[in-house]
């Protein structure tokens, strides 16, 4: 009885915290109308309540790092394409880090709103190395600067961002094994 229930224990474990972290190392990709290839993770949610909801993602052109956000409510499609304004978010390290806008986009028959935004080079190691706790967006259109003191998967980007690295390791190795 007592291996029963140790079994029982350990499956429990198994599939309540293990494949969840193999889940969110999924890295997905599409090509974009300009022949280029983008990488992405599905998006996780960072603060939801009956009002508001913030999911971010990981997204890069194996150059660029960007942060994807979908926020909602969000504006209508006339003011949202306006949106132009920078994120600001607060990591771990209690530093704040200003990404700069990249693009603002309807997807899914504009249903969703998804403003991206560029991670500077020189601030990407500290993404890898802290979780988000806040982020600041203007949202014009809506109700200006929104603030979302993140409460669900804190540690996502950091998990992207080194699951994304890790991936790129073992693809080179293998392209190295390959080669010889």
């Amino acid at each position: 009885m007592k291996r029963f229930f140790f079994k029982i224990v350990v499956s429990v474990f198994i599939f309540g915290c293990v494949l969840p972290m193999k889940a969110q190392c999924e890295i997905k990709n599409k090509v974009l109308a300009d022949g280029s290839m983008m990488y992405f993770f599905d998006p996780s949610a960072f603060y939801t309540t009956k009002s508001k909801s913030l999911k971010i993602n990981i997204m890069t052109d194996d150059e660029n790092f960007f942060i994807a956000l979908r926020p909602k409510p969000f504006p209508k499609k006339e003011d949202g394409i306006k949106l132009k304004n920078d994120l600001k978010i607060k990591l771990g390290n209690k530093s704040w880090y200003n990404l700069k806008h990249y693009d603002t986009q309807y997807v899914k028959h504009d249903s969703v709103l998804q403003v991206m935004y560029l991670i500077k080079k020189s601030d990407l190691e500290d993404f890898k190395l802290y979780e988000a706790e806040i982020a600041s967006i203007n949202m014009e259109g809506t109700e200006f600067v929104r603030n979302y003191a993140f409460k669900l998967h804190k540690k996502a980007i950091m998990q992207q961002l080194n699951c994304y690295e890790e991936s790129k390791k073992k693809t080179m190795k293998v392209k190295n094994e390959d080669q010889k």
